[in-house]
């Protein structure tokens, strides 16, 4: 099983990363972990195309744009993770990182 294909993003994403107390503006073509590794944080990054799930992450606040291929549809659905390498939001998220 593969990942699905990104959808063209053409905005950016807010992220507020709780523990960490940082904000993260992502850009277009940028993923949640990448802007997060180069903010600094401490995140797992295994794999680039969320298949493997080292990167779920608690979502606080904010509804995800789940793109991965290894959440199912009830965890999508309720929204309380997402996997960071691939996925991103259709609001301003809080994340548990």
């Amino acid at each position: 099983m593969t990942a699905p294909d990104p959808l063209e993003d053409t905005a950016c994403l807010q992220v507020v990363c709780e523990t960490a107390g940082t904000q993260l503006v992502v850009p277009p073509g940028t993923s949640i972990l990448e802007a997060a590794r180069q903010a600094g944080l401490d995140v797992t990054a295994p794999c680039p195309d969320g298949l493997c799930g080292a990167c779920e992450t608690w979502v606080l606040e904010g509804r995800p744009d789940h793109r991965d291929a290894l959440l199912s549809a009830e965890e999508r659905a309720r929204s309380e993770t997402m996997l960071i390498c691939v996925s991103r939001a259709t609001t301003r998220l809080v994340l548990d990182l």
